[in-house]
């Protein structure tokens, strides 16, 4: 798929690779391509710099990052913002119509996770593990249960805040100050045998550091289900 040339107007997009008119056909058209849905990933929490795109996926290179955010700019899925002082930091974020991807990232999330052979082993981004929670989560289980919940991930830092509508997350700068649970570990991976895996952190080897009301916390992580595996 080539830049801003044939992205600008749509034309040249919708049929160049299957000639077909299905609206699947031409979402696989417009973020189809290698790499560009894990982009959209990283960006699906807020904007964010060049550089701190391309620490989270360091396989892709910074020449085919910049081909994927130059397509997705003329296809109106991103675009460029500034931030305000004191960083004045050049960002990429999604439009409105590109933050609708979020439901189709956590739909094809849900079915991919039944595949016996998805991986939990391979690396996992602060990002990634965030959108995960707001996929896994089963809002029938929140009940009347309200809480703000750091997520210290390394030297990333969210908050999430969870009510009755769902679990709202937010990238939180320098961290919270006083929420009502924290979790606290060195990788993404650390937190999966706890929240995914159902184990305590101490049957988990103490890697993620759980601070709060007891009663809170596991009402928080008995929300928290993966999906029955194909021919389980």
């Amino acid at each position: 798929m080539k830049l801003q040339k044939e992205t600008d107007t749509g034309r040249a997009v919708h049929g160049k690779w299957y000639g077909d008119a299905c609206a699947a056909a031409f979402g696989m058209e417009l973020i189809g391509e290698r790499w560009t849905l894990l982009v959209i990933r990283e960006l699906m929490l807020g904007g964010r710099r060049f550089s701190d795109i391309r620490a989270s996926l360091p396989v892709l290179s910074a020449k085919t990052l910049t081909e994927r955010l130059e397509t997705l700019r003329g296809l109106g899925i991103v675009e460029k913002a500034q931030l305000p002082p004191p960083s004045s930091a050049q960002v990429y974020q999604l439009t409105e119509w590109g933050r609708g991807l979020e439901k189709v990232l956590q739909e094809l999330g849900r079915w991919a996770l039944r595949s016996p052979q998805h991986n939990p082993a391979l690396p996992l981004t602060p990002v990634s593990l965030m959108l995960s929670m707001r996929t896994l989560l089963d809002p029938k289980k929140i009940g009347d249960l309200e809480a703000w919940v750091a997520f210290d991930v390394g030297g990333d830092h969210f908050a999430g805040r969870v009510r009755h509508d769902g679990l709202s997350i937010h990238p939180a700068g320098d961290g919270m100050m006083s929420p009502d649970i924290r979790f606290s570990a060195e990788s993404p991976s650390d937190f999966l045998p706890v929240f995914y895996g159902k184990k305590t952190p101490g049957e988990a080897g103490n890697k993620l550091k759980v601070s709060g009301d007891p009663d809170t916390v596991q009402r928080f992580l008995d929300l928290f289900a993966m999906p029955e595996k194909v021919g389980g």
